[in-house]
């Protein structure tokens, strides 16, 4: 039996998008909730602006519990400094949105954001899991209540380093230690009756041809912008917006080179123009003249 990677777009939405008592079980594993989530219901995903360069590495799940307390749930397959004012946007917005329904300010539910990141982006402290509020900097247990935020960094997490949360552990074992091609499972895993049901659903042997295919274009894309961040191509905090054109300011100077062989320019440049980037941003990118990326999109 083989398994695919729960953190792909694809598998995710499928485990955490359609499977309410699966979603369930995680929030309340990995929230700081003093009232467990009891029931929920899905909520239509929301159009928030796209973070420049990271157009296809994030998927986002949204939920409303029987209390009113509104659930973001993000996977993030990379990480540039906008993630965060882009999460904070997110939930500020569904946040302000419930004044739409006309009730008051006082009747506001909060809404809780959770981020969980497939790379490290906090490298002077240990700690993997990040719970922001906002709180008086003097006496922090003076909380304006409202909007909270977890940031998970999963390459971080370390099974061995915790003997409390057992479930969140469990969790956070299932979106780390199950791979592409997984063969073998750890039978801790099963232990929890929801983590066993999500295990199930990431069979290869239960999609179809095309969720295949669907599934290696998602790698595909996120492979593409990985390169396309690295710092051996860029230098600068941000590279403006891939869709047509370059929008906004791009900050720092553009002094990476591909370093390699030809044959490794052509497949990026491949890449990004099967990903539907500009010709002239990969043309930038990986050195080769407009003239012989048009003569790659043309054969």
């Amino acid at each position: 039996m083989r398994y695919l990677d729960p953190k792909n777009d694809l598998t995710f939405r499928k485990v955490f998008g359609q499977h309410p008592k699966l979603l369930k079980s995680f929030l309340n594993a990995m929230l700081p909730l003093t009232i467990p989530i009891r029931d929920l219901e899905y909520l239509p995903a929301e159009l928030v602006p796209v973070i420049p360069a990271l157009k296809y590495s994030i998927v986002d799940v949204r939920c409303v519990d029987k209390q009113d307390r509104q659930f973001i749930v993000e996977m993030q397959m990379l990480w540039t400094d906008s993630f965060k004012s882009r999460v904070l946007f997110n939930a500020s917005k569904a946040y302000v949105r419930q004044l739409d329904k006309g009730i008051e300010y006082k009747e506001l539910r909060p809404v809780y954001a959770l981020s969980l990141v497939n790379e490290v982006f906090e490298h002077d402290m240990e700690e993997f899991y990040h719970h922001y509020k906002i709180v008086h900097l003097a006496n922090s247990n003076k909380i304006l209540e409202g909007l909270e935020f977890v940031f998970v960094e999963i390459p971080k997490f370390k099974p061995s380093n915790f003997n409390e949360k057992k479930i969140q552990v469990l969790w956070l074992r299932y979106l780390s230690e199950i791979k592409n091609a997984t063969e073998i499972i750890s039978p801790e895993l099963y232990e929890v009756e929801e983590i066993r049901q999500a295990i199930e659903l990431l069979q290869e042997s239960g999609y179809s041809k095309e969720e295949l295919i669907a599934y290696d274009k998602y790698w595909d894309s996120v492979s593409i912008e990985r390169s396309l961040l690295s710092d051996s191509f860029i230098e600068g905090k941000q590279i403006g917006k891939m869709e047509g054109k370059i929008e906004g300011k791009i900050e720092g100077k553009m002094e990476g080179k591909i370093e390699g062989k030809n044959e490794g320019k052509i497949d990026v440049a491949k890449a990004g123009l099967k990903e539907g980037y500009p010709i002239e941003m990969i043309s930038k990118i990986t050195g080769l003249t407009e003239k012989e990326i048009n003569d790659l999109k043309n054969k």
